[in-house]
């Protein structure tokens, strides 16, 4: 019987039912290869949708680095559709957390699963995500105070120029953005507010500031070993700390940049992030700020990536 082998029958079905499912004496097996062959060629015309609206990650990517004189390595999404077209795509840097590398965004940010389902919503634009490594060798985003490390020259001079000459992403600000979690959205911070003309739009979660003050910042870095001279932490301490960063920058070069804040009321950093948004505030920067409940974990920051897939997704559109 045709049907019934196809769908299987139930044991409360009646003769009548598998009669009228019977084929008749004329269906012979040439028309059951015709049938068949008609089913696998209805598999290959209709794919499952589902797999064809997903993004591809790579997190095994390599970067040459003479400013840090080794190779690093990053992660990349590239969006659904990717390769089977010659558009060009926006693009997000998304830094991720002391401990992580390059890989956490994807193993524990399932930042290919959120992002292909917020492209499919409709609530985010098709773009490429890069993850950059800062967590071999030294470990941060920042450049160190005696200028031995330099990470973020390294970002800006060797790490966004290779990666937008290697795949397609759109050049300017308008189509370029920031975020990050904990260390990394210290980087964000850092990197948004230092050069405010590369970024649309600049999202610290759970940010880190590295040291609410110079002693702070000395302390830490004696906890590595690592000793500068007053001056050159003071100087750091300027550079790196968001806080400072927002209170003595240029006001429209800040606000060139669409900023959206967002930690948790259990988090330990809520003190440091509050302090940046009453700086905003006072120097009247636009700026959403979110406080939701939640810690400083990955439950939140997962939560935290499809507002800010949405968010940057505002500035690369056309209203």
């Amino acid at each position: 019987m045709l049907l019934t082998s196809i769908h299987g029958t139930s044991p409360g079905c009646t003769e009548d039912f598998i009669a009228f499912h019977a084929p008749s004496p004329q269906f012979t097996s040439r028309s059951y290869l015709r049938l068949l062959c008609l089913m696998v060629a209805i598999v290959f015309l209709f794919p499952n949708r589902s797999a064809a609206q997903s993004g591809y990650v790579n997190d095994n990517l390599n970067v040459k680095s003479e400013i840090l004189e080794m190779e690093r390595k990053f992660a990349v999404y590239l969006p659904p559709g990717y390769d089977k077209s010659d558009r060009s795509y926006p693009v997000l840097y998304l830094l991720h957390g002391y401990g992580d590398d390059q890989t956490g965004w994807v193993q524990f940010g399932e930042v290919a699963h959120i992002t292909d389902r917020a492209i499919r919503k409709g609530t985010a634009t098709a773009m490429i995500i890069v993850m950059p490594d800062a967590n071999t060798g030294r470990i941060g985003y920042f450049n160190s105070p005696d200028g031995t490390w330099r990470y973020e020259d390294f970002f800006f001079e060797e790490l966004m120029p290779e990666v937008e000459k290697r795949y397609r992403i759109k050049s300017g600000k308008r189509y370029r953005a920031i975020a990050g979690l904990s260390m990394g959205g210290g980087g964000t911070f850092a990197y948004a507010l230092h050069r405010p003309d590369l970024f649309s739009s600049a999202c610290p979660l759970s940010a880190w500031a590295g040291g609410m003050s110079v002693e702070e910042v000395k302390a830490r870095y004696a906890r590595e070993d690592l000793n500068y001279t007053d001056e050159q932490l003071q100087r750091h301490y300027e550079n790196y700390n968001f806080v400072e960063l927002v209170k003595q920058g240029e006001v429209d070069k800040m606000k060139s940049v669409r900023w959206y804040i967002d930690c948790g009321d259990d988090d330990f950093l809520y003190t440091e992030n509050s302090m940046v948004h009453l700086a905003m505030r006072q120097r009247e920067i636009p700026h959403e700020y979110r406080v939701r409940d939640g810690a400083h974990n990955w439950t939140y920051w997962r939560e935290a990536l499809p507002e800010v897939l949405a968010f940057v997704s505002q500035a690369f559109h056309q209203y």
